[in-house]
């Protein structure tokens, strides 16, 4: 699964993991995750996720990464947003109303590409990784992410072979195998999600969770 492979997505429209709203784990827990609107977030893999916009009117600087330069140009659209862009480093910079979105390869971010980074939020990034990956994942985090930075993870969980990913299945040991290095875990909850995901229960899923992990940077 390459880069291809989610340009490929875009350019067709197959964009099934799009939610039309703010994701309903992000309204439950942000609170206890980031109670600090002044901090800057990172959203990594972001999409056009309408979250952007929900954590920019919470006041917080956001500070997306995404491959898709569709994906840049919709969600300011979506928005109903007027975007300057310019070039930073590897990536060309979507940015307008205290949102930025870099274009481009999350793997080659660097600290100075968005400095004063407090917070992050994955909803679609790390399930979205086939394993191999989720090593170079976690160390761009860890490169980019100050001590004490704090974010929220919402992680699948179904039985590994019953559907083709991606979303790539990650329970409680694999969370904690792949973070506990670069992060501390509190799990915050954990639900069963299938009946509001028919397209799973359409691919044969028989059972389906989604849990919400708190993470800070060691």
């Amino acid at each position: 699964m390459d880069a291809e492979f989610w340009l490929s997505r875009w350019r067709e429209g197959q964009l099934g993991w799009h939610l039309p709203a703010t994701n309903p784990h992000l309204l439950r827990h942000w609170a206890t995750v980031a109670p600090d609107s002044t901090r800057s977030v990172l959203v990594p893999l972001c999409g056009r996720s309408l979250d952007l916009a929900w954590l920019a009117g919470r006041g917080h600087p956001v500070r997306g990464v995404e491959l898709s330069p569709i994906a840049a140009r919709d969600f300011f659209a979506l928005a109903g947003l007027s975007a300057e862009v310019t070039h930073r480093g590897a990536y060309d910079v979507y940015a307008g109303q205290g949102i930025e979105i870099l274009q481009g390869d999350f793997m080659n971010l660097q600290a100075a590409d968005c400095p004063g980074l407090g917070a992050w939020y994955d909803r679609g990034a790390l399930v979205a990784l086939p394993p191999e990956l989720r090593g170079r994942y976690v160390d761009t985090l860890a490169r980019v992410l100050p001590a004490g930075a704090r974010g929220l993870l919402v992680a699948t969980e179904y039985q590994a072979g019953e559907m083709q990913a991606p979303p790539f299945p990650l329970d409680a040991a694999i969370v904690r195998d792949t973070l506990q290095g670069h992060f501390r875990l509190e799990l915050l909850e954990r639900v069963d999600a299938l009946a509001d995901n028919p397209r799973f229960l359409e691919r044969g899923l028989k059972a389906y969770h989604e849990s919400c992990w708190l993470l800070e940077r060691r």
